[in-house]
């Protein structure tokens, strides 16, 4: 018998979830409330367990012609410039975990998933708010805003940070607004001085900052992330807008000049004020009855361990391997979304502490600072991989 889905949400986590149920067998229409889909300018980095889930999905040859694959990670004082750590990714990330590490524009990878999405005959409806849904043992329904009753097996709260999918399922309160702002830019690479150029990952450790850089769109754009503490002020009502990035150059006073040169040679930002929600404490934060929540509205998490695409990805891939088995009439849907919950929780509230954990490590002055300097530089590549991460679930 033929099922259909629901999914809330056309950015990069919901178009990840309407590929995954669809292959896995599932009629999918898709709601978007904007009017055209559309991702902002931004970089993504996917470790190899993301990876591995795009090439399984086969899409390695479109993901190969947008992303840059660099060759290493290197950690870096935002205060001297020395060097502190460095991890090989290349060619030992394929040895070590299966697939190689990429960086990409996200709206890259935002069109490539539209386009396997196009390509599964997912139904796309743009330009339709969801209001309300009712479900029952059997169904569940959900009201757009302008009156359409749509009736499904399954809804997918893929809508977001402010997801109101979650809101009517859980009824949890708002993200909780963080003391971190993220400047954010594309430039490029022909238009900085050779000097500035990069086909690495950078992160630069600051007290109460960092600056991550790393090449997307095969190495010819570099995109640069600079992310303070402060106050976020009125950022949370235009949480995405232009800058002409003085808080960030204010607060890289007295940073290292490659560093300094590096902000001062980009003149477009974008300014983002960082919102979160605690860990995760149980499945039912990602599924009841026959509602799973996947992404940022299960479980925002700060920057700090890129991964916040990534979980999105992982979730829409454990999604789909439990709704092909729902295709059995022995095995009911909330049964299967209750085995999704049970599957993703524990290693997407892992991922949100180690982000928080990180985010205190990057920034952190002092005594503790000295420390984390001198444990980069005696344990290197042994602190920055993460096996239980790039493994995969």
């Amino acid at each position: 018998m033929t099922k259909q889905a629901l999914i809330a949400g056309g950015g990069i986590g919901g178009l990840a979830a309407a590929l995954a149920v669809a292959r896995a067998g599932w009629v999918v229409r898709l709601y978007e409330r904007a009017p055209l889909f559309s991702e902002v300018g931004a970089g993504i980095q996917l470790g190899p367990n993301v990876v591995k889930v795009l090439h399984g999905w086969g899409l390695a040859g479109a993901l190969a012609d947008v992303a840059a694959f660099p060759h290493q990670l290197e950690v870096r004082s935002a205060l001297s410039g020395e060097s502190l750590a460095r991890l090989p990714l290349g060619e030992a990330m394929v040895q070590r975990y299966g697939a190689a590490y990429a960086t990409v524009h996200r709206a890259d990878l935002h069109g490539l998933l539209l386009n396997a999405v196009q390509q599964a005959d997912v139904s796309l409806k743009l330009n339709h708010t969801l209001s309300q849904f009712t479900q029952t043992a059997d169904a569940v329904t959900v009201q757009t805003a302008d009156g359409a009753v749509i009736e499904g097996d399954v809804l997918v709260g893929a809508d977001g940070l402010w997801s109101p999918v979650r809101q009517w399922l859980l009824g949890d309160g708002q993200p909780r607004a963080t003391s971190h702002l993220a400047y954010r830019a594309l430039v490029r690479q022909a238009d900085l001085p050779e000097a500035l150029r990069s086909s690495q990952v950078t992160a630069w450790l600051g007290p109460q900052l960092h600056v991550v850089q790393y090449p997307v769109r095969g190495g010819d754009w570099l995109n640069v992330v600079g992310i303070v503490e402060g106050k976020s002020g009125d950022a949370l009502d235009g949480w995405d807008h232009g800058t002409d990035a003085a808080g960030l150059r204010a607060a890289l006073a007295g940073t290292c000049s490659p560093l300094q040169d590096l902000v001062h040679a980009i003149n477009h930002w974008r300014l983002w004020a960082l919102c979160d929600r605690p860990p995760m404490q149980g499945a039912h934060q990602q599924a009841l009855g026959r509602v799973a929540l996947l992404g940022d509205a299960a479980h925002p998490m700060l920057p700090y361990l890129a991964q916040g695409a990534g979980m999105a990805i992982e979730d829409a891939a454990e999604l789909g391997r439990v709704l092909v088995q729902a295709l059995d009439p022995a095995l009911d849907v909330p049964t299967m979304l209750n085995r999704y919950a049970l599957n993703r929780w524990e290693r997407n509230a892992r991922v949100q502490a180690r982000a928080i954990r990180n985010g205190e490590i990057f920034h952190a002055d002092g005594v503790v600072r000295w420390g984390r300097d001198a444990s980069l530089k005696l344990l290197g590549e042994r602190l920055l991989d993460v096996p239980w991460l790039y493994g995969g679930p």
